[in-house]
C-alpha cells in the first residue's frame, strides 16, 4: 500500500543548539503496531504478488531451475544480463581455440549457405546451428527451420551441445513463420511442439547453459496467449516463475494488466478458468498496480466479476475471503471462511472478524491457531502503510504482534512483550515500548536473566561499518539503562553490551553512590558534579529511554509522533497506570540533560556560594542545554548568590572546571567576609571601639597583674 499522509510523514531531527532546537525532515521508520491498535487489528496487510505467484502453478518434473544471475524482481537496482553476451560466452564453451575463432567469424556472416560451406571443419551440430541462426537473423525462417531440423535429426551422441538450442530456435522460427504462412495455426502448433521438445531435451541432460528449457515455457505461453488461450498461457508462465525465471514473473504481471483492460463480457468467460481466477485473486489481494494508495481504475470491476465467478466455489477460499475482507465485504468473507480450512490466513481473518464482532476470546484463540499455522519463514515482503511507515510482513510475526495487543488489554503484559520481541527487528519499537514502559523493571530483569543471554559484542570494525546490534543486545542495553535510572547501579553494569558502555555506567553509579555516602559537603558536591557531567556527556547511551522521550534507538537523532495513551476498548486502566509510573522524569526530550542539571544544582547546594566551584558548577550546567528556562534560572542563581568571576561574561559557554579542593577554605572566609561586609559602613566607629576595647583589655590585664604582685608582698 502506498498512501500519502505528509504531516505524519515529516518526522523530525532535533539538533542541539545553545538556544533551542532546529527541525529537519528525517527518514522513514518501521510501522508500530501499538501506535493505533484498533487500526492494526482491523486492517489486513496487502499480500505480496511475488509470494502469491509462488503458490500458483506446477513445476515441470525433471526441469532444472534457473541458476544464472539474471534479474531479481525484488531487487529494484538489478539490471538484466545482456542475452547476446551470455550467448556468445556459452557458444565458445567446449570448442578448441581454432573452432572458437571460426565460430566468431561465421557469426558475422549474413548468408547461411556460406556458413554451411565455410564451417565444414566444425562438428556438424555446431555448423548446422550456426547456419540456422544466421538464416533466422536474416529473416529466412524457412531455411532456419530446415537447418535446425537437420541438426535434431543427427544421432543423439553427435549433438550433445546444440540440441536444446536447435529445438528452442526451431520453435521461434515457427512463431516467426506463423505471421507469413498460409496456415498460421499449424505453424503455431509446430512451434509449441518445438518448445516442448526443447524442455524435454534439457530434462534429458543435453547441454542447456542458457537455460532454454525454462525459457521455452514463456515462449510457448506467448503462443497460447496469441491463440487466445489465456488460461494455458497463465499456467505456463506460472511454471516458468516457479522455476526461478524473472521473465515468468514479469509476464504474469503484464498479463494481469492486460486482463484488467478486457471488456467485461470477455473477462467473465475467462474467469471460468481456475488459473485465471487465481491470478486475479493474487493480484487483488496484493493490490498489484496500486500507486500511492490510489486504486487502479479497473479494480472494482475485477472485484465484482471475481465475486460473481466464484460464488459456490471453495477453491482458494482463504484468498477469496481475504479479497472480500479488504473490500469491506465481511459477509462474503465469512462465507468463504466456512470452507477455507485451517491455513494461517484463514485463521488470521477469523481472528479479525472476531475482534470486529467484539468476541475477544474467540479472537485470541484464532490468533493462536494462525500463529501456529503460518510457517516461520513465510515472508510477504516489504510494504508501505497508509501513514507511509514501512513494514516487512512476515505473517507469523504480524499475527503474534496483533495478538499481543489483546494480551495487553487482558493484562498479560509479559506474554505481550514476548510475542512482540519474537519478531526480532520487525516490531522492535513495540517490544521496546512494552519492555520499557509496561513491564516492571523486575519483570523485565527476570525475563532477560532467564531467556536473553548476552550475545558476542560487535567488533570495532563492525561498529565502524554501522552493523546493527542484535535485538538481544538492544534489549539488554534497555534494561541496563532502566536499572541505572532507578538507582540500581551495581546491577545495571553487566547488561550493557560492550566494555566501553559498562565502564561509563560503572563510573556514573560510583559517583552517585559516592555522593550518597560522603559526609563532607565538598566531597559530596564533587561526586554529584561528576555524576552530572557523566549523565550529560553519555546520558543517551547509559540513561536514555529506548523510545519516547529520548529515542536512544535512533541515537537521539530523531523522534516519532506519539499520541497520549488513554483508557479505551483496547487499553486498560492498569496499563495506563504502568506507563505513567515509568515515564521519564521530567518527561522531556533528552531527559538525562535535566537529570544532569538537577545533579549539578545539588552539587552547588553543597558548596560555599563565594567559591569558584559554586560559580563553575552553575556555569557548566547552564551549557548543558536542558532548557532555556533552566539556563536562565542557573544564571540568575549565580548572579544572586555567587561571587564575581571574570569568565561569567560568557556564562554557560566558557566555563572552567570547578576547583573543589580550594572550596573548603571558603567555609571560613565566607563567614568573615560576610561580617566585614556588614560592618563596612561603620568602619571608624568600629575601629575606635576596637581600639578602646584593646586598651581596656590591656589595662585590665595590667591592673590584675599589679594586684597579684601586691598580694605576694
Amino acid at each position: 500500500m502506498l498512501t500519502r499522509n505528509w504531516p505524519r510523514h515529516l518526522l523530525c531531527l532535533s539538533l542541539s543548539l545553545p538556544l533551542g532546537s532546529a527541525l529537519a525532515c528525517g527518514p522513514d521508520f518501521p510501522m508500530r503496531l501499538l501506535d493505533n491498535r484498533g487500526q492494526t487489528l482491523a486492517e489486513l496487510p496487502e499480500g505480496n504478488f511475488n509470494f502469491e505467484l509462488s503458490r500458483l502453478g506446477k513445476a515441470i518434473p525433471g526441469l532444472k531451475n534457473v541458476t544464472a544471475a539474471t534479474y531479481n524482481p525484488n531487487d529494484f537496482y538489478a539490471e538484466p544480463t545482456e542475452p547476446a553476451n551470455q550467448r556468445d560466452k556459452a557458444e565458445q564453451a567446449g570448442l578448441t581455440a581454432e573452432e572458437q575463432a571460426l565460430v566468431k567469424q561465421l557469426r558475422s556472416l549474413t548468408d547461411a549457405h556460406q556458413v554451411d560451406v565455410q564451417g565444414a571443419s566444425l562438428p556438424a551440430e555446431i555448423r548446422l546451428y550456426l547456419a540456422g541462426a544466421v538464416a533466422f537473423g536474416a529473416g529466412d525462417y524457412q531455411l532456419a527451420v530446415e537447418y535446425f531440423r537437420q541438426l535434431l535429426a543427427l544421432p543423439a551422441e553427435q549433438r550433445p551441445l546444440r540440441s536444446t538450442w536447435a529445438a528452442y530456435s526451431l520453435g521461434r522460427a515457427w512463431v516467426a513463420r506463423s505471421t507469413e504462412a498460409n496456415n498460421a495455426i499449424d505453424a503455431l502448433e509446430q512451434a509449441r511442439d518445438a518448445f516442448r521438445q526443447a524442455r524435454q531435451l534439457s530434462i534429458d541432460g543435453f547441454s542447456d547453459p542458457l537455460e532454454l528449457g525454462v525459457a521455452s515455457l514463456g515462449e510457448e505461453a506467448r503462443v497460447l496467449r496469441t491463440s487466445g488461450d489465456w488460461a494455458g498461457a497463465i499456467e505456463l508462465y506460472e511454471a516458468q516463475n516457479l522455476h526461478g525465471s524473472a521473465v515468468g514473473n514479469t509476464s504474469l504481471k503484464l498479463l494481469m494488466n492486460d486482463l484488467a483492460q478486457l471488456p467485461e463480457e470477455q473477462l467473465v468467460k475467462l474467469l471460468e478458468h481456475p488459473s485465471v481466477q487465481q491470478l486475479v485473486t493474487a493480484s487483488l489481494i496484493s493490490r498489484q498496480g496500486w500507486s500511492f494508495g490510489d486504486e487502479p481504475p479497473n479494480q472494482k470491476k475485477l472485484v465484482k466479476l471475481l465475486q460473481n465467478s466464484t460464488r459456490g466455489s471453495f477453491d482458494n477460499a482463504d484468498r477469496l475471503a481475504a479479497v472480500n475482507y479488504q473490500q469491506g465485504d465481511y459477509t462474503n468473507a465469512k462465507a468463504f471462511l466456512e470452507h477455507a480450512g485451517d491455513g494461517g490466513l484463514a485463521w488470521w481473518l477469523r481472528a479479525k472478524l472476531a475482534v470486529r464482532d467484539g468476541d475477544k476470546n474467540a479472537a485470541a484463540a484464532a490468533y493462536s491457531k494462525a500463529a501456529q499455522a503460518f510457517p516461520q519463514a513465510e515472508d510477504w515482503g516489504y510494504r508501505r502503510t497508509q501513514d507511509w511507515d514501512f513494514e516487512t510482513v512476515q505473517p507469523k510475526c504480524r499475527v503474534e504482534g496483533e495478538s499481543a495487543i489483546l494480551a495487553l488489554q487482558r493484562g498479560e503484559y509479559l506474554q505481550a512483550f514476548v510475542q512482540l520481541y519474537r519478531s526480532n527487528n520487525i516490531y522492535w519499537f513495540d517490544a521496546a515500548t512494552v519492555a520499557e514502559r509496561v513491564l516492571t523493571v523486575d519483570e523485565l530483569k527476570r525475563y532477560v536473566d532467564d531467556n536473553v543471554p548476552a550475545p558476542p559484542p560487535l567488533t570495532q570494525q563492525e561498529r565502524d561499518n554501522y552493523v546493527q546490534l542484535p535485538v538481544a543486545a538492544s534489549l539488554r542495553n534497555l534494561l541496563g539503562r532502566r536499572l541505572l535510572r532507578e538507582g540500581r547501579y551495581e546491577e545495571a553494569v553487566g547488561y550493557f553490551d560492550n566494555p566501553d558502555l559498562q565502564n561509563k555506567a560503572k563510573l556514573y553509579g560510583q559517583q552517585r553512590l559516592k555522593a550518597d555516602s560522603a559526609w563532607w559537603p565538598t566531597k559530596r558536591a564533587s561526586a554529584l558534579y561528576n555524576a552530572a557531567w557523566t549523565a550529560r556527556e553519555w546520558g543517551m547511551d547509559i540513561l536514555g529511554y529506548e523510545m519516547a522521550p529520548d529515542y536512544a534507538t535512533f541515537g537521539g537523532n530523531y523522534s516519532l509522533e506519539n499520541a497520549a495513551l488513554k483508557v479505551g476498548p483496547l487499553v486498560s486502566e492498569d496499563e495506563v497506570k504502568r506507563q505513567q509510573a515509568s515515564e521519564a522524569k521530567p518527561d522531556e526530550r533528552y531527559h538525562y540533560r535535566f537529570v544532569a542539571t538537577a545533579l549539578a544544582s545539588r552539587a552547588a547546594d553543597n558548596l560555599p556560594h563565594t567559591s569558584q566551584a559554586f560559580a563553575a558548577v552553575l556555569c557548566n550546567a547552564a551549557g548543558w542545554n536542558s532548557s532555556l528556562q533552566e539556563q536562565s534560572d542557573l544564571y540568575e542563581r549565580y548572579v544572586k548568590e555567587g561571587a564575581y568571576v571574570p569568565w561569567a561574561v560568557d556564562f554557560g559557554h566558557q566555563c572552567p572546571y570547578p576547583d573543589f579542593e580550594n572550596a573548603d577554605k571558603r567555609y571560613v572566609t565566607q563567614v568573615t567576609d560576610a561580617a566585614r561586609s556588614a560592618l563596612r559602613p561603620y568602619k571608624w566607629p568600629v575601629q575606635i571601639g576596637g581600639a578602646v576595647l584593646v586598651v581596656g583589655v590591656a589595662l585590665f590585664l595590667i591592673t590584675r597583674r599589679q594586684r597579684r604582685a601586691a598580694r605576694k608582698d
